[in-house]
């Protein structure tokens, strides 16, 4: 008997199912016809694929992941579908989000809350009068810029555990930077004034980095450059300390370890008061013993946090009562009292120094990005 050859339709189901044979596309019954069943997604899919890679999306343009950015900052997307509130109150819990997590806040908590602020409080006082001298301002600028940002970061803060107030290193960089453009001492009003202008810049780059969410950034810093950047500034900053510790008149207003002690030997050699580091000393050594009585024993944990408290208001008294400024010890002296006006109208935005102080104020808030993190 003679075999007929295939017709077309046998030969394209013959491509379609290689795998059985000419006999079974011609009518007869199949073994097993489950290839064929799972052949036919398999080549959908593989047919959607190159559909899309012959036809993809164009890519989005560059400027929709800022706005997609700003857009999720200031329009946040609920946690849940069952309940989406109006996008007025979104807006303000982000804008505020003491509206949100003040709904779970307990009466039990305000004990710990209360002695957590009162030994923050005792310790910002001389804090900030130290890093105001450190930037080469008067005392009470320390004292508005260790108070304003706490109280406005409690409304409008995010974080229970970051440090809101001046910082020591970005202090020292203002006083160290500003310095080579307007000299303090020659004309302190240009220098208050340009302090100002660093720190609104500064104010404004740490704004658009949250706007734009760029604390990412911190992440390309390797963690021994972060580590030995901190441990250099905290050296710097020790150094500068022994200008009040060693109640030394006449200092360098460099930063470098070699100058700082050639000053300190220079004035050793000089005039300078002992009792500054007698005080200073003792309460400092009191400090420490403390913290390390409560690192010992957890259940005096409180001796170690009202220390400085402690110390603040002991030292206040002798020195008040001892008339310690007649015997040789530096104190601070008359502070402006009332509140600080604003100080809108001294900001140089228009001189000659702007340019400078942006750069100041970006370095700055970079600076004050890595400390945070």
């Amino acid at each position: 008997m003679d075999v007929q050859p295939p017709s077309s339709q046998q030969k394209q189901l013959t491509q379609v199912l290689p795998n059985t044979s000419i006999n079974t596309a011609m009518g007869k019954a199949p073994a097993d016809n489950s290839a064929a069943m799972e052949l036919q997604p398999l080549d959908t899919e593989a047919a959607e694929r190159s559909k899309w890679l012959l036809a993809s999306a164009d890519p989005p343009p560059p400027w929709q992941q800022p706005f997609r950015s700003i857009k999720e900052s200031v329009l946040p997307h609920p946690t849940t579908k069952q309940h989406r509130p109006n996008r007025l109150l979104l807006f303000l819990q982000s804008l505020f989000p003491v509206l949100k997590w003040g709904k779970n806040y307990k009466a039990s908590m305000f004990k710990s809350d209360f002695l957590a602020g009162l030994t923050l409080a005792s310790l910002c006082i001389p804090q900030s009068i130290g890093y105001a001298n450190l930037a080469k301002m008067d005392p009470q600028y320390g004292l508005y810029t260790s108070v304003v940002p706490p109280l406005i970061y409690a409304v409008m803060g995010s974080s229970r555990e970051i440090a809101i107030g001046p910082v020591a290193v970005v202090s020292l960089l203002l006083s160290a930077m500003i310095s080579k453009v307007v000299d303090p001492s020659a004309d302190p009003t240009a220098y208050r004034r340009t302090v100002f202008t660093v720190t609104f810049f500064t104010g404004a780059f740490q704004a658009l980095f949250g706007i734009f969410r760029l604390g990412f950034l911190v992440d390309f810093l390797s963690h021994a450059a972060i580590v030995g950047f901190m441990g250099g500034a905290a050296i710097v900053i020790g150094l500068q300390q022994l200008k009040g510790l060693l109640g030394i008149t006449h200092f360098t207003s460099k930063t470098d370890v070699v100058s700082v002690l050639t000053a300190v030997v220079k004035a050793l050699g000089q005039q300078w008061y002992p009792l500054n580091s007698v005080l200073g000393c003792s309460f400092f050594i009191f400090i420490l013993i403390t913290r390390f009585i409560g690192q010992r024993n957890k259940k005096l944990f409180r001796v170690a946090a009202t220390a400085p408290l402690f110390s603040v208001i002991v030292s206040t008294l002798i020195v008040y009562l001892s008339n310690a400024e007649k015997h040789g010890i530096k104190i601070v002296k008359h502070l402006k009292g009332g509140l600080n006006p604003s100080s809108l109208h001294q900001l140089d935005l228009g001189g000659q120094h702007v340019a400078e102080a942006a750069k100041i104020g970006l370095i700055c808030a970079l600076i004050a990005l890595t400390v945070s993190s």
